[in-house]
């Protein structure tokens, strides 16, 4: 089986903050935001808990990649690449993965 990788972004809310990471298991990932597993982390601390995008990749070096480019994006952008594919910020957490 291959392996996959996600490029995700979560929200507090529709427009709130943004936060953009990398796992290999998006699933467990957006379980550990959603506890407050660390809680001195910036998801923790500002409440940042919905998967409203994702991407996933075959090649690691792919996912990397794209996850410094969304990370130096401008917010502008990045709400676009969000409302292109989920135009009312559901939490796709529950869809996907539970």
């Amino acid at each position: 089986m291959t392996k996959r990788y996600f490029v995700y972004i979560l929200a507090s809310k529709k427009n709130g903050t943004l936060y953009v990471g990398i796992t290999s298991n998006l699933g467990k990932r957006v379980e550990i935001h959603k506890e407050n597993y660390f809680k001195k982390s910036f998801t923790a601390k500002y409440s940042v808990h919905n998967l409203v995008y994702y991407e996933v990749f075959n090649n690691v070096n792919e996912a990397i990649y794209r996850e410094k480019q969304l990370k130096w994006w401008k917010r502008a952008w990045k709400i676009e690449l969000i409302e292109k594919l989920n135009p009312e910020w559901k939490d796709l957490s529950k869809e996907v993965f539970i």
